[in-house]
């Protein structure tokens, strides 16, 4: 997941290949407190690994459930319907799923069998309404005090005295899941009668209750339903634990893919895995809406496959109750159609993790599409001409995901950006931890662009002069891959000495170059640098492997074998590259070049400082000498000589601390940007 303040996205021409989608939030959230409910012990497979599941699990543990995971599988062990912990305070996020059905289900057993519980979240969760739940418990006798605004969280649950004599209402108009709380926690109090429940309203969203009733039934709880306006929880219903149970993938995170395959899957379709059409999940049914709007959509079983069919994309005019949180990626959608679309029925989107008309329309309009908004609606028009856009999220995990296809704007029929695409930035990516904690990753996966709209971060400097410190922590600031150009020319040196070969032998050491990254498998990972099953990282830092490295590196031949290797790296999002020539022969288009350097004496004193630490036995003074011949070396060299590239910004950093040279030099990104990822 990217935990980085913004993520820089290039623009992008195609998509293609695989995508194993994670399991269902809402599946996810519910099957954990059916399982936390019932007797015995529920084995939950392909469970989403996410914040809003996160803080599910966290508060069935201090409630006394006992819990055991291993990767996406959790054994947990129920309740039984029985307070263990009758005292907790509980924190849920911005995890509505967590939040609605806890407070019927902690209500309702605080009542009968006595407890106290605080249920809070994240500011935004305490502006989210849940007056229309509390408004249909407290007649039934729970006790619910509203801490701060009433008919808002934090909430207190205290003892109460049921009185389950007449029907439980509750308003269906605003959210569904006040109904899918009820549905959840009721069968705890059903032993003595059936209860029934009136939904007051039209109600909304009804894939999800049906999602609710499936897995009821998974749970030996048949719901008997009217309707809509009616349900029945049968006399003596009891949660029993159907043992194991898989978790559907997310059919909302699909619903991004499909969008990539609609616009993007032009030779070649994306294939999601782990939905197919047949899901439980309303929000499946965006493929019609896809559809409608052009998209090839095949399926089977379990899986997918999208591809661009009619284009421009067809503008559609749809009622989207049926498919709240997928609907979103409709608006975004829209910027590729021909014509105004409208979307209808959309009043829960400004309840939800934030005011998603208000938020959508903020952001498509920074875009340059023009936007109407209403209480309950959206119409959104193409911009006649793109703009670059920072995306505010919102702390709204659909948002980012939704707004990172802006960043196919090249394929837009409007406008020129297939010959100025513009820069699309996201604020907050870690934001789709709450369901997707891996959806950038992912789209990175399928996506495809030219290599050199890619954009390139270049340090280069002497030895010694912390630019491989400095590029590491700016590429994961960035969200950026690395390439630490020096430890290719290290690992050469490293296999050479180990095969006996001299240095002066050019053929032999070039071909050991040739084979750096093809048959010895090189690799990094974090700080690690691993030669097919051996981590070499400690044995690259010495001191004999750092003069080899300088030595072969002067050789033409040698550079020349591990250029193509280097390119090789520039992939999505970007790369931040260090070493001596990256931004004058490697990168000369990068975005952006900088020249680090430091005076001999703070370098040797840095070496000295470092290798003294790792327990290596030498003197300052032998490390100035060894200094000053590298740089003669790197600069008297006759091919790729040290030198800042003409364009490049120089930092000399003998004053300053790694944060600050990582701050200044982002600071030079932030101020450039779009400018400085532009392309042509």
């Amino acid at each position: 997941m990217y935990t980085t303040a913004f993520l820089d996205l290039p623009p992008l021409l195609a998509a293609s290949g695989t995508i194993r989608l994670p399991g269902s939030k809402s599946i996810s959230n519910r099957v954990l407190l059916l399982a936390g409910l019932s007797e015995g012990t529920t084995v939950v497979h392909d469970l989403l690994a996410s914040d809003d599941t996160r803080v599910m699990l966290d508060a069935l543990r201090a409630l006394g459930c006992a819990i055991t995971q291993s990767a996406d599988t959790v054994h947990i062990t129920g309740l039984g319907g029985q307070l263990a912990i009758k005292q907790a305070d509980l924190f849920l996020g911005n995890a509505g799923t967590a939040m609605r059905p806890l407070t019927a289900a902690l209500a309702l057993l605080a009542a009968t069998q006595g407890g106290t519980f605080t249920l809070s979240g994240v500011p935004r969760m305490h502006e989210r309404p849940i007056g229309d739940l509390v408004d249909a418990l407290r007649p039934l006798g729970c006790t619910i005090t509203c801490t701060g605004q009433e008919g808002y969280p934090p909430l207190k649950l205290a003892p109460g005295l049921l009185d389950l004599s007449a029907p439980i209402k509750v308003r269906g108009d605003v959210s569904s899941q006040f109904l899918t709380a009820l549905l959840l926690a009721l069968p705890l109090v059903s032993q003595q009668q059936a209860l029934v429940i009136d939904v007051v309203g039209e109600l909304i969203s009804k894939p999800y209750i049906e999602i609710t009733l499936n897995l009821l039934k998974r749970f030996g709880i048949a719901v008997e339903r009217d309707g809509w306006s009616r349900f029945t929880i049968p006399q003596g219903s009891r949660y029993r634990s159907p043992g194991e149970i898989h978790v559907e993938a997310d059919a909302s995170s699909a619903s991004y893919f499909i969008a990539a395959g609609a616009l993007a899957g032009i030779d070649a379709p994306v294939r999601v895995e782990g939905v197919g059409a047949a899901s439980i999940q309303g929000d499946i049914r965006f493929i019609e809406a896809a559809q409608a709007m052009g998209a090839q959509i095949s399926s089977g079983p379990n899986w997918l496959e999208i591809r661009r069919g009619q284009w421009p994309l067809k503008a559609i005019d749809l009622d989207c109750n049926h498919i709240p949180d997928a609907a979103m990626t409709l608006a975004v959608m829209a910027l590729y159609a021909q014509g105004t679309t409208r979307l209808r029925n959309i009043a829960s989107w400004r309840v939800k993790e934030t005011d998603r008309i208000a938020a959508m329309a903020n952001e498509l309009r920074k875009l340059g599409a023009a936007v109407t908004e209403g209480h309950d609606f959206i119409e959104v028009t193409p911009p006649a001409q793109w703009q670059h856009a920072s995306i505010h999220t919102y702390d709204d995990h659909r948002m980012a995901m939704c707004f990172s296809l802006a960043a196919f704007n090249p394929l837009a029929p409007q406008g020129d950006t297939a010959e100025h695409p513009i820069s699309v930035r996201i604020e907050d990516p870690r934001c789709v931890g709450k369901t997707f904690p891996d959806y950038f990753e992912s789209l990175f996966q399928v996506a495809q662009t030219k290599q050199d709209w890619i954009p390139v971060i270049t340090i280069d400097g002497p030895t010694a002069s912390g630019k491989g410190t400095l590029a590491s922590t700016l590429a994961t600031r960035l969200g950026y891959r690395f390439l630490d150009s020096g430890s290719l020319y290290r690992v050469t040196g490293l296999v050479v000495s180990r095969r006996g070969i001299h240095p002066d032998d050019h053929d032999a050491v070039t071909a050991v170059a040739r084979e750096i990254g093809h048959e010895l498998s090189l690799r990094f990972e974090g700080d690690q640098v691993w030669l097919a099953d051996e981590d070499v990282s400690d044995a690259l830092r010495q001191e004999e492997a750092g003069q080899m490295a300088s030595r072969i590196s002067a050789i033409p031949a040698v550079r020349q074998a591990l250029v193509d290797l280097q390119l090789n790296f520039r992939g999505l999002p970007g790369l931040v590259a260090d070493g001596r020539d990256m931004g004058t022969v490697i990168f000369p288009d990068a975005a952006l070049k900088v020249f680090l350097t430091a005076s001999v004496q703070e370098r040797a004193e840095r070496r000295y400082n470092q290798l003294i630490s790792k327990g290596f036995s030498v003197t300052l003074e032998e490390i100035c000498t060894d200094l000053k011949a590298r740089d003669l070396r790197d600069t008297s060299r006759a091919v790729a000589p040290l030198k800042p590239a003409a364009d490049a910004r120089k930092l000399d950093n003998s004053h300053l601390s790694i944060d600050e040279s990582v701050d200044t030099v982002l600071g030079w990104w932030v101020e450039g940007w779009p400018h400085v990822v532009a392309v042509n």
